[in-house]
């Protein structure tokens, strides 16, 4: 079974739980602050994933890390994931719960990339008619990339909108490389 099919279990299990404990709030915190701290210490990361390394051993350092600052059914599930072994999945499960936390929220994450930053009145433009379109509340991410040299590429879901002049030149380089080929 592969690590995101596991997570993904034990995130829905997790859900279902802070939902009925009336917690999903504070959990959803929790597991951002969990999956942050993770991603920027590599080494407790790999200490949690560590099969070498004790279940007590692991539990300490929870404690001692998380205890204060999560929920008590934040850290049951902690403990619980490394004594069933699956600490090796506990960081891609805490991300599994934030888009599960997502999806029933009806929050969709957006990036748009651009060539120079967007104004805030951009961004609010661009907020609006997203949520419109989808019914969704937007998170969005804007980034600056100076290779567009105009225009926007917008990503929301599977789905993309380029209308960057950079993309507009590959297009017509493309055309006239088919007109010569044609000709």
């Amino acid at each position: 079974m592969s690590e995101l099919t596991v997570a993904s279990r034990y995130a829905k299990s997790l859900m279902d739980l802070s939902v009925e404990q009336k917690s999903l709030e504070e959990t959803k915190n929790d597991m951002e602050l969990f999956h942050h701290t993770l991603r920027v210490n590599p080494e407790l990361k790999a200490v949690l994933a560590n099969p070498i390394v004790s279940h007590q051993k692991k539990i300490k350092i929870l404690d001692e890390v998380f205890a204060a600052k999560v929920n008590k059914t934040s850290i049951a599930f902690f403990k619980l994931m490394i004594n069933k072994s699956r600490g090796d999945v506990l960081y891609t499960a805490s991300a599994e719960f934030v888009n599960l936390y997502d999806v029933k929220k009806k929050i969709i994450k957006a990036q748009v990339v651009s060539a120079t930053a967007l104004s805030d009145a951009n961004k609010q433009k661009m907020i609006a008619d997203i949520e419109k379109a989808t019914g969704c509340t937007v998170k969005l991410e804007a980034k600056v990339d100076a290779h567009l040299i105009g225009g926007f590429v917008l990503t929301v879901g599977d789905r993309q909108v380029d209308t960057s002049i950079a993309n507009d030149l590959e297009k017509l380089k493309k055309e006239f490389a088919q007109r010569v080929i044609a000709n």
